[in-house]
């Protein structure tokens, strides 16, 4: 469902005038979400039926107080999408949590989620008008990209 939230919400976003400063448990969390994938899985309603659910995140930046700029990649229906989405994160203790508020999805509706992400984990619950469910999955980081041989 993360999916849904995340093409919906692709905006261009501006790079922000000056580097951010972070806490120790900011940097922690922007080193934890670059080039990885969230592997794992959603259920709809009470149904405890679980889909795949997978998700490629290049990078993830501070831009401003409690919001992020996340830089992914989605693969969705068999197509692979980029997507620059912002996002808002609170942090219970040292645990980050994205907070996903009332998104619209043109032609799907009203989203909002809360996902927090901790000991290579992530775990919450989304909801849109009708329905909603829980997802979670491991946080597996990806192989760096092999660069070319000089030529």
């Amino acid at each position: 469902m993360l999916t849904l939230l995340l093409l919906a919400t692709t905006l261009l976003i501006q790079e922000p005038a000056a580097t951010m400063e972070m806490t120790a448990a900011e940097k922690q969390f922007q080193e934890m979400l670059a080039n990885v994938t969230l592997d794992g899985y959603f259920t709809v309603g009470d149904a405890a039926e679980t889909r795949p659910d997978r998700y490629i995140i290049e990078r993830v930046t501070k831009i401003k107080d409690d919001v992020w700029r996340f830089e992914a990649r989605v693969v969705y229906n068999s197509k692979d999408f980029k997507a620059t989405v912002p996002v808002p994160v609170k942090w219970a203790g040292d645990v980050p949590v994205l907070m996903l508020s009332n998104y619209s999805i043109p032609g799907q509706g009203i989203f909002s989620a809360r996902i927090l992400m901790y000991n290579g984990m992530y775990a919450g619950t989304w909801g849109a008008q009708a329905h909603g469910g829980k997802m979670f999955g491991k946080i597996v980081k990806n192989e760096a990209p092999k660069s070319e041989p000089p030529k």
